[in-house]
């Protein structure tokens, strides 16, 4: 039987990734749901068979008791990376508490639920913290099959990562970087959407939690090396010492727009966004994870125009 899968967050990055595998999985079947508050914001994913956006505002009280009644499972994937308490506060903690309240007044159990790698309640950041409170609420809610996805820094098609880096590099001849001796395990997003599909699958994979993250620990300083190199701009990295990264994160945040850098990405940094090595992985789902150097060449800075010759030069 094909499942009804309800998608928060599943117009962004990783959502639009987990919607097309997902009807690959079930062949255009499966009857998923993906809610937005713009939907011109889905428009990416508004055509794949089987799906329905529904524009609505999930951190209204009661929306999302209306909307789930007919769904198997849930699928949250909305987190902010930067803002602040209160904001982090709604993303990572309320939402998660009116969604487990919203399952158990319409008989929803089944949750996978995307967290981070580095989720403390004694985190240095605001972000980590948050996240740890809202595995925290959900692992604490009775009747819920929850599974935990922990994945580090996602990396793929239009994201704001390796992309940020290697546009960065096409304009300035130096690049200083806060945060240039912090580690990353940089996980591939199609890698990710896999894992999501396959705990859909795997009713197995309920009540555990899984950690995702690539075949290659790496300095932030390599990666932006990377990202240069592999842009055809590479420039030579001026690693900050830290009252220099905390003045420059400081400047990015009083700019008009979302800042490159905050304070508390800064504070993230002082953990490092790799495997523990104590949770099961990608290779525990059956997943071979793919480094950015088998995925990445020629494809930075990829629109979603590109996301078919992406995927092709990777063979998915």
């Amino acid at each position: 039987m094909n499942p009804s899968i309800l998608i928060l967050g599943g117009s962004g990055f990783i959502g639009r990734s987990v919607c097309e595998q997902l009807v690959r999985e079930f062949g255009g079947c499966a009857n998923i749901t993906v809610p937005t508050r713009r939907k011109q914001h889905g428009q990416a994913i508004q055509i794949l068979p089987g799906l329905t956006l529904v524009q609505a505002d999930v951190n209204q009280p009661g929306v999302l008791q209306t909307i789930l009644p007919g769904h198997d499972i849930v699928i949250n994937l909305i987190a902010i990376l930067q803002g602040s308490q209160a904001q982090f506060e709604q993303a990572h903690i309320r939402l998660p508490r009116l969604l487990a309240e919203a399952c158990s007044a319409t008989g929803v159990k089944r949750l996978i639920h995307v967290s981070a790698i580095g989720a403390a309640t004694d985190a240095p950041s605001r972000y980590l913290r948050s996240k740890a409170g809202g595995e925290a609420l959900l692992l604490a809610h009775a009747g819920l099959a929850l599974t935990l996805l922990r994945p580090s820094v996602v990396f793929g098609a239009g994201d704001r990562f390796l992309n940020l880096f290697a546009k960065l590099q096409a304009v300035f001849p130096v690049m200083p970087l806060a945060g240039a001796d912090a580690l990353f395990q940089p996980v591939w997003v199609e890698d990710v959407a896999s894992a999501i599909v396959r705990c859909v699958v795997d009713k197995a994979t309920a009540g555990k939690t899984y950690e995702l993250a690539g075949p290659q620990r790496l300095a932030l300083r390599e990666l932006v090396q990377l990202a240069g190199s592999i842009s055809g701009h590479p420039r030579p990295v001026l690693p900050l010492p830290a009252p220099l990264a905390w003045a420059q994160a400081v400047m990015m945040e009083l700019a008009p727009g979302q800042p490159l850098m905050s304070r508390d990405n800064l504070a993230s940094m002082r953990v490092p966004n790799v495997a523990s090595g104590d949770l099961p992985g990608l290779a525990e789902l059956g997943i071979t994870a793919h480094s950015i150097a088998a995925v990445v060449p020629g494809y930075l800075a990829a629109g979603p125009d590109r996301l078919d010759a992406w995927r092709a030069k990777a063979g998915r």
